[in-house]
């Protein structure tokens, strides 16, 4: 009896221990294949204690669905809503998007805007087909429709329409400038004639004005042998042939005509009395008797006569011939002319 009863127990347990084999196969067939291969390590660390735990620690069902359905369906038929710390490139990979994120960029360039580095929690993303329209979160439309817009066509419209307002403004300036520049000169230019029309009228006002243009080159009573009486009679003005010479003041000719020494030569008896004197003329515009007013020309400077150039050799007298002369500088300077 105890010897049977003892070769039963070793039966019953040999039984039990095969039936709880059984259920725990039972129940690692029921596992999903995913659950097994993750833990697999664990089941052969710990034995079948651990299968109690298995569901427990499982992927979540929402991702391992989505994993499933993104190997089982064309990514196309997807879409992905942006979350914070997202980039194409991420999703891109995570997505296993044909085309990697270029690819998702173009599909959703209307979503992301001009910017692909640019993209916003919230966005509806298309993963492998073109974006329908634009999704965005309210509080970011604003920024969305302005990334949205073509970058190229606004950006070269912005570039040309500052390129047109540049151009404008230079032009403009030009012709400010050009403007300013002629008014300048045209200041100068009445600055330059009031003075000129001031000197006149100071000069009109005194009833002389000079013989010639420019300033003196030898003055009156010079020392020297090239003059008969050993000085010089009168002033030199060194101005090239063909200059015209002025009557200094109204009167009346004395003599206009040859003068031996002096060249051609014109003497002019003014109002006061003294005689104005001009030699070495190339040619000669009035006559004797004739009038002439203050300014009028008198004839044309040359190098007639004895002389190393063209000059006008010019003389005051007390007289109409040589020898009376007085200082014709000191004569002018009285009648307001300086030379």
């Amino acid at each position: 009896m105890s010897a049977q009863g003892k070769h039963r127990k070793p039966r019953l347990a040999t039984v039990v221990r095969i039936a709880i084999a059984t259920g725990v196969a039972g129940a690692a067939i029921g596992l999903p294949a995913t659950a097994a291969s993750a833990h697999g390590t664990a089941d052969h660390q710990d034995g079948g204690r651990s299968w109690a735990n298995v569901s427990v620690d499982a992927t979540p069902v929402a991702d391992t669905a989505a994993d499933s359905a993104s190997s089982a369906a064309p990514a196309a038929d997807q879409t992905y809503r942006v979350v914070s710390g997202d980039t194409l490139s991420k999703i891109a990979t995570a997505k296993n998007v044909d085309g990697g994120w270029e690819k998702l960029y173009q599909d959703n360039r209307s979503v992301i805007g001009g910017n692909p580095d640019l993209i916003r929690p919230g966005q509806q993303l298309t993963l492998g087909g073109q974006a329908a329209a634009a999704s965005a979160p309210a509080s970011t439309s604003s920024d969305t429709a302005a990334a949205a817009a073509p970058k190229t066509s606004t950006g070269t419209a912005a570039k040309t329409q500052a390129q047109t307002k540049t151009q404008t403004q230079v032009q403009t300036q030009t012709k400010t400038q050009t403007k300013t520049q002629t008014q300048t000169q045209k200041s100068t230019s009445s600055s330059s004639s009031a003075a000129s029309s001031s000197s006149s009228a100071a000069t009109a006002s005194s009833g002389y004005v000079a013989p010639a243009p420019g300033s003196v080159t030898t003055g009156y009573k010079v020392a020297g042998s090239n003059w008969s009486s050993g000085y010089h009679t009168g002033i030199d003005f060194p101005v090239s042939t063909g200059t015209s010479l002025k009557a200094i003041a109204g009167g009346t000719v004395v003599s206009a005509g040859n003068g031996g020494a002096y060249g051609n030569q014109v003497v002019i008896k003014l109002a006061d009395g003294k005689y104005a004197q001009y030699a070495h003329l190339s040619s000669i515009s009035v006559s004797a008797g004739q009038a002439v007013t203050a300014g009028q020309q008198i004839g044309l400077s040359g190098a007639t006569g004895n002389v190393t150039g063209p000059h006008l050799h010019f003389e005051i007298r007390t007289t109409p011939d040589y020898g009376s002369d007085i200082d014709p500088v000191a004569y002018l300077a009285a009648h307001g002319v300086n030379v």
